[in-house]
C-alpha cells in the first residue's frame, strides 16, 4: 500500500506582503480575493495542492495588523489561531518593505514552531545585494528551515518552495480528497467574489465597514444562475457612496463581480445586487461564523 502524507500549511504575515497572491498561483486560479487595499482576506481560506504523493492543505489566514474594531480582533485571531494547528508555518514578507516590527512582533509569536518557513516575496523587485541582509537578520530571529526568494505574481521559487514545504508533511492518510481544491462554501466563495470589487472601485475607507452576503443562488429555465447578494453598509451615507451617481457605481461593481464569476465557475450568471443599511453588522454573531470568525475575539 502506497505511503500517503497529509499536513496544513499556515501562511501569516503582515497585510499586503502577498498571501493571496501565492495562494492563487499555486492553486492556478483565484480562490482568495487580491486588493491593493490592507485587510482584504477576512476568512480563514483552505485549498489543498497536491505535490506527488504529498497533500498539502494551505490556510490563507487574514493580514496580521494592530486591531482596533472587534472585526479587526477576530480577523488578528483567526491568523495566530491557525499557527497552532499547523504542521508547518510559511511566514510571507515583503522584500521591499524589510523586516518591520509586524514582522518582529510574528517571529516571536512563531518561533516556538518546528517546521517554520520564510518566503521574501517580491524579491524580483529589489536587487540581490539588498536581499542578502535581510536574509541574514532573518536567520538570526528564528530557527528557520529555509529561507526562500520568490515573487508570487511572477511564479519564481514558488515550486522549489513547494517542494520544501510536502517534505515536512506527516505520514497520514489524506485528510481531503486527491485534487487540488478548496473547500470555501460557494456562497462565501461568490460574495468574496463581489466584496473584492466593491475594494477595487470604492476608493475610502468605506470598504472595511461593508459586508458581501450571498442570499441565494437559483438555476433559472435556461440554466442560468442567478445570484442574489446584498451588499451591507453601516450607514445611508455608505449606502448612497456604493450605488454612486444614478447607479453607475453599484452597476460597475456588479458588472465586473458577474464577469469574473462566469470566468471562474465556467457558467453564465445573472447578478442581482442590493445595498442594505445595517447599522450593527460588525456586532453581529452571524457576520463572523458565515466567514469562520470567532465572533468573541
Amino acid at each position: 500500500m502506497q505511503k500517503t502524507y497529509s499536513g496544513f500549511v499556515a501562511i501569516i504575515g503582515p497585510t499586503n506582503a502577498g498571501k493571496s497572491t501565492l495562494l492563487n498561483q499555486i492553486m492556478g486560479r483565484k480562490v482568495s480575493i487580491v486588493s491593493h487595499k490592507v485587510q482584504t482576506t477576512r476568512t480563514r481560506l483552505r485549498a489543498v495542492k497536491m505535490v506527488g504523493d504529498r497533500q498539502l492543505i494551505f490556510v490563507d489566514t487574514p493580514g496580521v495588523f494592530k486591531p482596533k474594531r472587534r472585526l479587526d480582533r477576530a480577523m488578528v485571531g483567526a491568523a495566530m489561531d491557525a499557527i497552532s494547528d499547523a504542521d508547518a508555518v510559511l511566514l510571507i514578507l515583503d522584500a521591499q518593505k524589510g523586516i518591520t516590527d509586524t514582522i518582529r512582533d510574528l517571529v516571536v509569536k512563531i518561533r516556538g514552531h518546528k517546521n517554520l518557513f520564510v518566503a521574501l516575496n517580491k524579491s524580483d523587485a529589489i536587487l540581490k545585494q539588498d536581499l542578502l541582509p535581510i536574509a541574514a537578520e532573518l536567520s538570526q530571529m528564528a530557527d528557520w528551515r529555509e529561507i526562500f526568494m520568490i515573487s508570487a505574481l511572477k511564479n519564481d521559487g514558488v515550486d522549489q518552495m513547494l517542494n520544501a514545504l510536502a517534505d515536512v508533511m506527516p505520514a497520514s492518510p489524506y485528510l481531503f480528497d486527491a485534487a487540488d481544491a478548496t473547500d470555501v462554501p460557494d456562497t462565501l466563495y461568490l460574495a468574496e467574489l463581489t466584496r473584492e470589487k466593491v475594494y477595487k472601485y470604492i476608493h475610502q475607507e468605506l470598504p472595511y465597514h461593508i459586508n458581501v452576503v450571498t442570499e441565494r443562488v437559483d438555476v433559472a429555465p435556461d440554466d442560468v444562475l442567478d445570484i442574489y447578494q446584498k451588499i451591507v453598509v453601516r450607514s445611508d451615507a455608505h449606502k448612497k457612496i456604493v450605488i454612486g451617481r444614478g447607479g453607475n457605481q453599484l452597476q460597475q461593481i456588479g458588472t465586473a463581480a458577474r464577469h469574473d464569476i462566469q470566468n471562474q465557475w465556467g457558467v453564465n450568471a445573472r447578478l442581482h445586487l442590493f445595498v442594505r443599511v445595517e447599522p450593527d453588522w460588525e456586532d453581529r454573531a452571524e457576520n463572523y461564523t458565515d466567514q469562520g470568525l470567532d465572533f468573541k475575539k
